[in-house]
């Protein structure tokens, strides 16, 4: 399976395991048709997308982070932890 996989054009193959998990990427239109298309190959107990994105939503995105003014400055220091987070809400009596 792995090798029909690296060598198809349906997917490109990224990585497997020794359980038999294998990981690819499927690029292009007609993503959801080519899931389809891995999910009925022979051998595949399952086949799910978990992410999925196109360039111009992640363009899209992105302008709106740089229209952002008040980021916080903890967000761009690279040493930054969860501690830094301060949280500024109410969750009394939401529960």
């Amino acid at each position: 399976m792995v090798e029909k996989l690296k060598k198809g054009d349906l997917c490109e193959y990224q990585i497997h395991d020794e359980k038999g998990r294998i990981i690819v990427i499927l690029e292009e239109e007609g993503e959801v048709a080519k899931l389809t298309q891995l999910q009925q190959l022979p051998h595949v107990l399952s086949a799910d997308m978990v992410f999925s994105y196109s360039e111009d939503e992640l363009e899209q995105e992105r302008s709106k982070l740089e229209k952002v003014e008040d980021i916080p400055e903890w967000m761009n220091d690279p040493n930054a932890t969860f501690k830094d987070i301060k949280y500024g809400g109410d969750l009394k009596g939401r529960f």
